[in-house]
């Protein structure tokens, strides 16, 4: 699902004296070099928008944060934070004097993410919560005089735990966790760290995030103080999300209502500015395999109507209330764009202009929008990594603001391409990176990188990865095959009960398509992608054999292991028609297993996962390794012993792409 890869060949050139050295292309080495940006949090006033920088640090093998304040009006950035660890979060309060942020407090085993307060008045940060399991997240009340937060309670019973009496009830969980997963509930805190209180408590639990993932689901003030909306599932294990509703809290009596009759599938609700509307997310018609709607109900109650089916036919990332209180703001995939819209709740939907810039949103979209109705968000181009953008209304050109990837920009990267076909009756589209010294009159080998979800989608973003390969002289292609959340309902809902063999058709087509338009070399053509596009390699390299070579990462190779020992397996019922133990599908989960065609598989195979991984668990890839290497394929399988579903830290990052690309090339170049 993700990342990037190698060093390049260094060229003699013999230039005019006076000419220009040429741009050197990128390599491996750029990498850390890339600099983060997340986090865009506009003031209320619009004045000023606080962003987390993140570098890489390679000794160290973290990243170092800080926060960053940027003065609308001079536009200059400062730094405000320094040599903070886990930094996130930022969070203007209401009366714009103070900004909030997580940061790490304490150390070893004490050492919990907790909620810092710096005032711009003078002063340092800070810390006003000091919980036991740390704080998942918070949000001021519209007083600004205090904040909710939502925290882990902690484990029932820890002198038992220090006597080996640790067994837990089993639920719906990866099948390596080591204990039963405990409930996260509301607090509430004055901002200056006087009178923390419960305001919840219970078996049921506030959501948390699960990356890879958007965050866990936002508290929502009431404009008044005395409400707040949340999203509550009936346990705290993550894989039971789908039960989730919307509710609210009562700060008064504490008492809490669902807000609506549906009973399960809801999440993210936000109140409207004005304090008549929630906003909430509810997958369309009610289906649980379907592209997630926004729905708007009145905020005392009911079921309220979709406001985004008909007209914006997209997989809704995010959906944020403009300051009147009577209008949306929408993000979600469209072809090859990550696109924003203006949703009025009486009017048509327009879609904003934002001239080639992606904001980000492979989840979640990274934006804020202050009262004056100024949004501020991260977004990347073609051919730059991520940086701050600022928008003075949603009717004006993005203004980039930041420069971090200056260095990045500015080297020979390879041009940036949409490409689009017809297969089995769908309009279905992709990309192509091209090296950047492209010659039309030579043939390339050719390297799919396939996009992971598989409810996701390959933009006309920077992609790290994309450029590392163009840079070694290959055209890349990235296919939104069916079950992609880029081209509307029918295309999403194509892929259910049908994991491979319509996505594996769909690839085909579109490399058909890409040979038609560029000049390919059809005896070097590689396959590679992780996660769902781990998944596809693994169908593809059993079932078509044109490639040369092939990478499969963090791949679910099969369905009856998915369901039954990831974090959130069971929920793959929605995506084959119901449970593997029921009504005779398992036959279906294995028909759909790329470990069922394995020994069909010749070609050549490098295969990367996580021990830790929980999302798709490296049982699949030892099954995988096993097949081809009991087949006599030639296969080579490295393992990397981190939790996560990619590695997280820049160190094995890099390397996971450094194996990547070499790979390739062996069999390549």
């Amino acid at each position: 699902m993700n990342k990037h890869v190698l060093t390049a060949l260094a060229f003699a050139l013999v230039l005019p004296a006076n000419a220009p050295a040429a741009a050197r292309t990128f390599t491996i080495d750029d990498l850390p070099k890339i600099v983060g940006v997340t986090s865009a949090t506009i003031a209320p006033d619009g004045k000023s928008i606080a962003y987390v920088v993140s570098r890489s640090n390679m000794k160290a093998d973290n990243f170092d944060r800080q926060i960053d304040i940027y003065d609308v009006a001079t536009k200059t950035s400062r730094a405000v934070t320094f040599e903070r660890k886990d930094l996130s979060s930022p969070a203007f309060s209401p009366t714009g004097d103070r900004l909030a942020f997580l940061a790490q407090r304490g150390s070893g085993e004490d050492a919990h993410q907790q909620i810092y307060v710096m005032d711009f008045r003078g002063g340092d940060p800070v810390a006003i919560t000091n919980a036991p399991e740390g704080v998942e997240q918070f949000a001021w009340r519209p007083d600004g005089k205090a904040i909710a937060y939502v925290a882990p309670d902690k484990p029932a019973d820890e002198s038992a735990k220090k006597k080996h009496l640790d067994a837990f009830v089993v639920g719906d969980q990866a099948y390596d966790d080591r204990e039963a997963p405990t409930s996260s509930h509301i607090w509430l805190v004055d901002a200056d760290g006087t009178n923390d209180r419960r305001l919840t408590e219970g078996t049921w639990s506030v959501p948390s995030a699960q990356p890879p993932s958007s965050p866990g689901p936002p508290l929502s003030w009431s404009p008044d103080g005395k409400f707040i909306c949340f999203t509550r599932m009936p346990n705290a294990y993550d894989a039971d999300s789908d039960q989730a509703v919307v509710a609210i809290l009562d700060l008064q009596s504490k008492d809490i209502r669902v807000l609506t009759q549906h009973g399960k599938y809801e999440g993210f609700g936000e109140w409207s500015p004005d304090g008549k509307n929630i906003a909430y997310w509810y997958p369309n018609n009610g289906d649980p395999a379907a592209l997630n709607d926004i729905f708007v109900a009145p905020a005392s109650g009911g079921n309220g109507v979709d406001v985004t089916a008909a007209e914006i036919d997209t997989n809704v990332q995010r959906a944020m209330w403009m300051p009147d209180g009577k209008t949306l703001l929408v993000s979600g995939h469209k072809n090859t764009d990550a696109a924003l819209w203006l949703k009025p709740l009486d009017g048509p939907a327009k879609r904003i202009k934002l001239g080639g810039v992606q904001p980000t949103q492979a989840f979640w979209l990274d934006a804020s929008i202050a009262k004056t109705g100024a949004i501020a968000f991260v977004g990347s181009e073609a051919n730059r990594p991520g940086e701050l953008y600022y928008m003075a209304s949603a009717d004006a050109t993005p203004q980039r603001v930041t420069s971090f990837n200056d260095e990045i920009a500015s080297l020979s990267l390879g041009t940036v391409k949409t490409i689009a076909w017809t297969n089995d009756g769908f309009d279905e589209d992709g990309t192509v990176t091209l090296p950047p010294s492209y010659d039309s009159s030579k043939a390339y080998p050719l390297v799919l990188i396939i996009h992971g979800g598989p409810n996701s989608a390959s933009i006309s973003s920077f992609s790290a990865s994309n450029q590392l390969f163009a840079a070694r002289g290959y055209i890349v292609f990235n296919p939104n095959y069916r079950g992609s959340d880029n081209l509307g309902a029918k295309y999403w809902y194509a892929i259910i009960k049908d994991a491979g063999a319509g996505p594996g058709r769909d690839v085909m087509a579109g490399i058909d398509a890409v040979e038609k338009a560029y000049p390919v070399d059809r005896s070097r053509i590689a396959v590679s992608g992780w996660s769902y596009g781990g998944y596809m390699t693994s169908w593809m390299i059993g079932h078509y054999h044109i490639w040369k070579t092939a990478v499969s990462g963090a791949a679910v190779n099969d369905w009856l292991d998915d369901y039954a020992l990831a974090d959130g397996g069971v929920g793959d019922r929605y995506a084959l028609g119901g449970s593997p133990y029921i009504n005779g599908l398992d036959k279906l989960y294995i028909e759909q297993s790329p470990i069922s065609a394995a020994w069909n598989v010749t070609t050549p195979t490098l295969i990367l996962s996580d021990v830790g991984d929980e999302r798709v668990p490296i049982t699949q890839s030892y099954k995988f390794f096993h097949a081809l290497k009991d087949r006599g394929t030639t296969v080579e399988f490295w393992a990397y012993p981190v939790a996560g579903h990619f590695p997280a830290d820049p160190v094995r990052s890099q390397d996971v792409w450094r194996r990547w690309i070499d790979w390739i090339d062996k069999y390549l170049q």
